[in-house]
């Protein structure tokens, strides 16, 4: 007798051979709530694989398409992991599996992105000053300090424009925009959860709001630094070099600089605080749905920045937004693209959590010493080099998740380990144009502007001069 779903034996062929494909040893039935990372082989983590890869060389190499169909993209990895986590387990785990991942973490993790690029959107920059070296260090260095408050994307957004008006009148003046990639984008944006979106992931896992100011500060601030000397070392000796080229008449003379859209910061304020409170009202009370269990503080917060996000919609003008180049498609791109990465994610976590015994047990040996202590220095390259060209949200999420997974134990006895996966997704981020949404955000701008930004292949040749040597000796300096 054929139960409620009854399949061809084509199709039953196909799954069982799928299954045996999947599972190098006989299934094994999965919990509620967990799934048998030990029991799952390393076909789990094709489709996370295969979606990391598309958002790698979608924009660069079939652009068009993937402009217009990069959701249908996302959608159909993460139906290769729901189907046959339904198939394998049965359909009430692989739900709450996905639920657990998109209601506990994604929920969280976009609402702030909105809130934080709806906000900042808001505020204009405008006038015009004169980008001498100085003057551009002192805008990179506010854009660093900025961006871990509202976050690298907000801080990208509110100070691309009006630096790159601050030098339109200089021969040279793409590395000013490479350097704002490396200090705006992302290495400024490491001090706390609201910087980067990998910090703000491992706020969602429990690290404390404040852990990542108290704890790579000194990391920050000598990579910053070094990188900031460097670029002012540089526009000095082209900004000398300029005196005796012909003068390019400024299409935007300098002028008196406003900041326009003033009720937007106090709002920025409350997401701030909204985050804060979370992190310290712990009322014990949760609502249930199919079985994930989502905080009473978790929902206020939310609700909190999202009504937040929609009072800004209310009360910023529509010109600031028009002159800021404000539209929907960057936050929608990065809502699609990000609903799947935390689907596909869901096996590979649970590979990783059976550490040994699972399908990453090499990846597990290589990040650990013989004794079984972690390699600090490791993790930092690793999670860096996979940040350079992987999002560095996902990456981070991965080796979170190698070195344990547990918080409380990351924060503390292994709080150096952590500082070295924060890190290196964070700073290595900067390596390429793809390592951080920001990077091609700005990237696009500037090209949009009129300046000459180097292509993919000419950017890496920048940060490898710049960005690789300082990241070696800070590796060895704080984690060797």
């Amino acid at each position: 007798m054929r139960g409620p779903f009854s399949y061809s034996f084509p199709l039953r062929a196909i799954c069982v051979t799928a299954l045996a494909v999947l599972f190098p040893a006989e299934a094994l039935a999965a919990d509620a709530h967990e799934l048998p990372g030990a029991a799952m082989s390393l076909w789990w983590a094709l489709p996370f694989g295969g979606l990391l890869l598309s958002i790698a060389t979608g924009p660069l190499l079939f652009h068009h398409v993937w402009e217009h169909h990069y959701g249908k993209i996302a959608a159909l990895w993460a139906a290769l992991v729901i189907v046959p986590l339904a198939l394998a387990f049965g359909v009430p785990s692989a739900t709450g599996a996905v639920l657990h991942a998109l209601l506990t973490e994604y929920m969280s993790f976009i609402i702030l992105l909105f809130a934080l690029f709806t906000i900042s959107g808001g505020i204009l920059v405008a006038g015009n000053i004169h980008g001498t070296p100085l003057v551009n260090a002192g805008l990179l260095l506010t854009g660093a300090l900025l961006a871990s408050v509202i976050g690298t994307t907000g801080a990208s957004m509110i100070l691309i424009r009006p630096i790159i008006r601050a030098n339109d009148a200089r021969p040279f003046n793409a590395h000013v925009v490479v350097f704002f990639i490396f200090l705006v984008s992302n290495i400024g944006g490491s001090l706390t959860p609201l910087g980067d979106p990998p910090l703000f992931v491992g706020f969602l896992r429990g690290v404390d709001f404040f852990w990542t100011t108290t704890n790579l500060w000194r990391e920050t601030l000598f990579t910053g630094g070094v990188v900031l000397a460097v670029f002012l070392a540089l526009d000095i000796i082209l900004h000398r070099r300029e005196a005796g080229a012909p003068k390019i008449k400024d299409p935007t003379p300098d002028s008196k600089v406003r900041i326009r859209g003033l009720p937007n910061l106090p709002l920025l304020a409350g997401v701030i605080g909204a985050i804060l409170l979370s992190a310290t009202w712990k009322p014990g009370v949760s609502l249930s749905i199919h079985g994930v269990n989502l905080e009473l503080q978790n929902l206020v917060r939310d609700a909190v920045i999202l009504a937040l996000a929609f009072v800004s919609l209310a009360v910023s003008r529509k010109e600031y937004r028009e002159a800021n180049g404000f539209n929907w498609g960057p936050i929608a791109e990065v809502a699609k693209l990000f609903a799947g990465i935390f689907i596909c994610i869901v096996p590979v976590v649970a590979i990783l959590r059976a550490g040994h015994d699972g399908a990453l047990a090499p990846l597990v040996a290589l990040v650990n010493s013989a004794q079984g202590t972690p390699n600090d220095l490791a993790y930092f390259w690793l999670t860096g080099a996979l940040s350079s060209f992987l999002d560095n949200a996902p990456t981070y999420l991965v080796f979170f998740e190698l070195a344990g997974g547990d918080p409380h134990h990351l924060m503390t006895e292994f709080a150096s380990t952590l500082a070295a996966i924060s890190a290196g997704a964070v700073f290595m981020g900067a390596n390429t144009y793809i390592g951080n949404a920001p990077n091609f955000m700005v990237y696009a701008i500037a090209r949009q502007r009129g300046v000459a930004m180097p292509g993919f292949f000419g950017y890496m040749a920048w940060s490898g001069l710049v960005l690789i040597p300082t990241f070696v000796v800070a590796g060895f300096l704080f984690f060797g």
